[in-house]
């Protein structure tokens, strides 16, 4: 299995206008340390897990995996956060596109989490990974919860 950090760097070779800091590999160890057993990363991104494009301060590292969706962010001196949004929280995505960058809204029944500064170019492929990933998983929540 390829490690999130190689993931999360062929993104940003791919897509170099995305802002994010030096600190992605201490992110992608956050989202690794906390994979379940059987549990393969699908996707990954890097973006600035903020509602504000001037901030630059706030890396995150955001992995989809075959049962979740993983918010990695490694803090500067101590500790870390972890989001974890599974598909039965997931409503709903907006994604949004500027001059220079886009942002990408996704709304949980908890909270609404906000991830900005992506090279706008990778817009449709963000949004193709989360919505195909989510709409799959519903469709077995559904199934499920009819048995």
């Amino acid at each position: 299995m390829e490690s999130v950090y190689s993931q999360v760097m062929k993104f940003k070779r791919k897509y170099p206008r995305t802002v994010t800091h030096h600190r992605l590999k201490k992110h992608s160890r956050i989202v690794e340390q906390h994979l379940n057993p059987g549990e393969v990363v699908n996707y990954v991104f890097a973006a600035q897990k903020n509602a504000t494009p001037g901030d630059f301060f706030e890396t995150c590292v955001v992995a989809i995996t075959n049962e979740r969706m993983l918010i990695g962010q490694k803090r500067v001196m101590f500790g870390y956060f972890l989001n974890s949004i599974t598909p039965e929280m997931y409503n709903d995505m907006q994604v949004r596109s500027s001059l220079f960058w886009g942002s990408v809204t996704i709304d949980t029944v908890k909270e609404m989490v906000d991830l900005s500064n992506i090279d706008k170019r990778a817009l449709p492929e963000i949004e193709t990974a989360v919505t195909s990933f989510m709409m799959e998983a519903k469709k077995k929540y559904g199934k499920d919860d009819s048995q």
